[in-house]
């Protein structure tokens, strides 16, 4: 009782100090945003090296005493908060200097140059000090700590000559937020230290310095900041990172306040979307248009309904199969949610079967990478693999477009939909089965019908559910909402790929070794050795078995896997494995939930 009223005291004198501040603001013709920004950052920079020097002087300290290495760990938490003040600017403006800091602790592989970043940074230094036995990696953890103590004294530097647009600058706090939303509270880049809920606070705190001067006395301003600040004080003093309500922030503070900034920025005539693949229309992070489906590779050639259709009856024409009685939807059940519920699918001969198990097609169109390997970069390219793999649909593409041709109902139609008289070519037939592939994203699940204002779309234990996905359990560290699958955010211009350590039998008291190499088959270094993109949790409740080779039968043995650590949890030796391989210790009840949860992602057909 006492906590509630505080924190309405609190609530009080934040709305009358920002209202003030609103209400009094005169932006005067040398208090620019730029020069607003740059001041903020130059402060806050200097604030961040200060603590860097801090965080090495208590690794130094490190002697292997328990007093000694919790002031490491303290001193970490530390820099990352004061990190956090300043992290907008550096991922959006100068996103390599930022990767010195917050690199997450694995390595990188840039592709198709196949350069190697090495992870380093404060991601780096939380790993090691959380070693059984940190002093051990003393040496590691000071190279760190001065590499990042030493570019922190520099970043001054970097606003010499420094130009930027008021939209940049309010885009750089629209991502920040998305971050937040996505990112902080999964406990994405400080999984032991669990600090992501005040890292939050931290971000949010940005938010509200910098974009003081854009705002005005009207009352888009002042609506914006009144949810700024409730969304401030709901992260603020949150220690208890597993306990931290995600759901309500999310319905009740982030969505908000993200509608607020996107009506601030438009008032000013300042929306962009010039570095991420988000969509300046949608109102917020949750609607059905959020993240822009144009922006993928798929997208690049012309569709329309019209070319959708034609690639749904394509979908179904087993035309495009060697021996025409296959079509996609022979391994793409839509009453199975486009998938054919076996543990890997039939080959073409009907006797065999394919080395991987089928994926689901809902939301297929939101990647940058197909496969579970993702060797192919757009859909009409998978397409076009598909159909020519003697495994699969072993067609000869000559011979297909000559019995669509034979069709005088398919060559109106593609002659309606791009707009000639030549005969059908093959890379319409994949363009034409991509269209129709892209408007499989219904978005009217649970999940999303309760986000859109209905409450009793999810259960409780669903919500619950929720929360641990997002918290606890991590899963939310690798399927990035809102899709739930590897496209990480703010950005959303990458699709992630893990090492999980999955085995090659369901038995985890005696695993043995999965032979698949995954994208290694694709680009053979080690960094890929058993590397799989990872998939959307959307349907997934309907599409078992899961994983690449199809090994688990229901969720419930998925949920075993990773609350023992994936593969480096139950036993086997993978030095590589990017899953962290600590327990979660998940009870029954809360593995549970998870997978109800997971059951609220179900699109109603």
């Amino acid at each position: 009782m006492y906590q509630n009223k505080l924190k309405r005291v609190i609530l009080g004198l934040l709305l009358m100090t920002s209202l003030a501040i609103v209400l009094g603001l005169k932006r005067a013709p040398d208090q620019t945003a730029l020069t607003h920004t740059i001041a903020y950052f130059k402060e806050n920079s200097g604030v961040f090296a200060a603590s860097t020097d801090r965080l090495k002087a208590a690794i130094v300290l490190l002697d292997g005493s328990t007093e000694h290495t919790e002031k490491a760990k303290l001193a970490l938490k530390d820099c990352r908060l004061r990190y956090k003040r300043i992290a907008f600017f550096l991922d959006y403006f100068f996103e390599s200097s930022a990767m010195i800091y917050n690199r997450p602790p694995k390595v990188e592989v840039e592709e198709p140059y196949m350069e190697y970043q090495e992870p380093s940074g404060l991601q780096v230094m939380e790993t090691l000090l959380y070693e059984a036995q940190p002093v051990q990696h003393k040496q590691a953890l000071l190279a760190q700590a001065e590499l990042i103590s030493s570019s922190a004294d520099d970043l001054g530097a970097l606003t010499y000559q420094f130009e930027a647009t008021d939209q940049e600058i309010l885009e750089s706090i629209d991502l920040e937020l998305v971050r937040v939303m996505a990112l902080s509270i999964s406990g994405y880049d400080a999984p032991e230290l669990k600090s992501g809920i005040q890292e939050a606070h931290q971000s949010l705190t940005a938010i509200h310095d910098v974009v003081q001067p854009f705002l005005n006395n009207d009352e888009v301003s002042i609506k914006f900041i009144r949810n700024l600040d409730k969304a401030m004080l709901f992260t603020s003093g949150q220690a208890d990172f597993d306990a931290f309500d995600r759901m309500a922030f999310l319905k009740d503070y982030a969505i908000p306040l993200q509608e607020a900034l996107k009506k601030l920025m438009s008032a000013h005539k300042l929306s962009l979307y010039r570095k991420s693949a988000l969509n300046p229309a949608a109102k917020h992070l949750f609607d059905k248009d959020a993240i822009d489906l144009e922006k993928f590779p798929a997208a690049k050639s012309r569709t329309s309904p019209e070319m959708a259709a034609l690639g749904k009856s394509l979908f179904f024409e087993k035309a495009l199969s060697g021996n025409l009685k296959r079509s996609c939807a022979s391994c793409h059940e839509p009453g199975k949610y486009f998938t054919d519920g076996l543990k890997t699918s039939l080959a073409f001969d009907g006797v065999a079967h394919v080395l991987r198990n089928a994926p689901a097609l809902y939301y297929v169109g939101y990647q940058y990478a197909q496969f579970w390997d993702g060797r192919a970069k757009s859909l009409p390219e998978q397409v076009l693999e598909v159909l020519r793999n003697p495994l699969e649909m072993n067609a000869d593409t000559g011979h297909v477009v000559r019995h669509l041709q034979d069709n005088p109902n398919y060559v109106k139609s593609f002659e309606r939909v791009f707009g000639i008289h030549t005969p059908i070519r093959i890379g319409q037939v994949a363009s034409a089965l991509s269209a129709y592939m892209q408007t499989l994203a219904p978005f009217n699940s649970a999940f999303d019908r309760y986000l859109s204002g209905n409450p009793g779309a999810m259960t409780e234990d669903q919500v619950k559910g929720f929360n641990l996905f997002m918290g606890k359990a991590q899963c939310g560290t690798c399927h990035f909402i809102p899709l739930f699958n590897g496209l990480i955010p703010p950005f959303y211009k990458r699709t992630e790929f893990e090492i999980l350590g999955t085995p090659g039998n369901d038995d985890l008291k005696h695993p043995l070794a999965d032979k698949d190499q995954g994208r290694a088959d694709f680009f053979s270094i080690e960094y890929y050795n058993g590397a799989f993109k990872t998939p959307g949790l959307r349907n997934a409740a309907m599409t078992a078995p899961y994983m690449h080779n199809g090994v688990f039968k229901d969720l419930e043995q998925v949920m075993d896997f990773y609350n023992q650590g994936g593969g480096t949890g139950i036993g086997l030796n993978l030095p590589n494995q990017t899953l962290p391989s600590k327990a979660l210790h998940l009870t029954d009840k809360e593995i549970k939930e998870v997978i109800a949860f997971i059951g609220s992602l179900t699109d109603q057909k």
